[in-house]
């Protein structure tokens, strides 16, 4: 028998890997053959390592043929990755049928925190009556915070907040929103404002149902020629039929804060069928929402306004009891505890 030529090896190769191509069951063991075959130590890249000692008369019908053969043998290893690939998805449709009819998963729909509802709405309502949204710094000196607010460093008033003091001198974290009183007249130098402050506020306090370390407060301030009395009334008295109702009436009590003269605190009527109503305004049908007063000459002079020509009024109220208010919410705690439970009542 003669011996074997080089383009009898490559036949054998051929034969030999399509054959194996045949055995090969599923997909992993075909990426095994294509590996065995076509790797870097595979048995066709053997096969065209040895083009360099072929005969140089017989190297352009070897190379030839070794080309056909990796084209045949690629083809017939597609066709068979293929065919095992539409063979899993058939198995995997039967065994685990995907019923098409199941109602789909529903994503969860994120919505706005309550304390941030509450505020819009407040936002919303004094925007309607003309006032623009004005934010300023939390962390302030103790000038703005009090002592231009009229309350000098032997006030007894200011037993009344209970500040974090920083490690830097003179600086504390705010106590209410009225330092924004200040920084808001500085900036409109003598021209008329119309203006709410919201913003959080920082106080020492026992953390209860009723209290917390930091709150939100919206602060209210106008400053005009002719304002009046009159002109905080009836802003007032919309602003509360507004938040709880047209029916609402609206009672002013005499009040004492230091950077306003004279000073009110507001009431409103609670509705008569609610069955939280002796609970919350402990008997006496009324419920104080917030409190105001015009705008002390001090602190006019503070912003640089002259108390002989211009007037004004301030007014300052807790969103967050607000909402506790309009929902019966007992515990304020609960607006930072970010119960699940909780926040997606609203």
């Amino acid at each position: 028998m003669a011996d074997a030529t080089p383009l009898d090896d490559l036949k054998q190769l051929e034969g030999q890997a399509l054959t194996h191509l045949q055995q090969c069951g599923d997909e992993s063991a075909l990426r095994a053959w294509n590996t065995q075959y076509f790797g870097d130590k595979g048995v066709v890249k053997a096969a065209m390592s040895n083009l360099g000692k072929i005969p140089k008369d017989q190297k352009p019908a070897y190379g030839a043929e070794l080309n056909r053969i990796k084209a045949a043998i690629t083809a017939a290893y597609e066709a068979a990755l293929a065919d095992a690939k539409e063979k899993a998805l058939q198995v995997s449709l039967t065994t685990n049928p995907l019923d098409v009819t199941l109602p789909g998963r529903a994503q969860t729909r994120g919505r706005l925190h309550p304390a941030t509802q509450i505020l819009q709405q407040i936002y919303s309502i004094f925007a309607d009556l003309g006032f623009q949204v004005y934010r300023t710094r939390e962390v302030e000196t103790d000038e703005l915070n009090f002592e231009f607010l009229n309350m000098p460093a032997h006030h007894p008033a200011r037993d009344m907040w209970d500040t974090f003091f920083t490690t830097t001198p003179g600086v504390v974290l705010r106590t209410h929103t009225s330092p924004g009183q200040i920084h808001v007249m500085r900036e409109a130098a003598g021209k008329p404002i119309r203006v709410i402050l919201p913003g959080m506020c920082y106080r020492n306090e026992a953390i209860s149902t009723r209290s917390e370390i930091q709150f939100y407060q919206v602060e209210g301030l106008v400053v005009g020629e002719g304002v009046t009395m009159a002109d905080l009334k009836g802003t007032i008295t919309a602003f509360a039929r507004r938040m709880f109702g047209p029916e609402r009436q609206v009672r002013i009590r005499s009040s004492y804060f230091p950077f306003t003269e004279p000073s009110i605190e507001v009431d409103i009527d609670w509705p008569q069928d609610d069955p939280n109503r002796d609970r919350l305004t402990k008997g006496t049908g009324w419920l104080e929402i917030l409190g105001a007063g015009m705008v002390h000459p001090n602190v006019l002079r503070a912003g640089g306004y002259d108390p002989e020509k211009v007037t004004g009024f301030a007014f300052g109220m807790g969103p967050q009891r607000m909402l506790m208010l309009k929902h019966a919410i007992d515990d304020i705690r609960l607006f930072w505890q970010n119960d699940l439970r909780f926040l997606k009542q609203f």
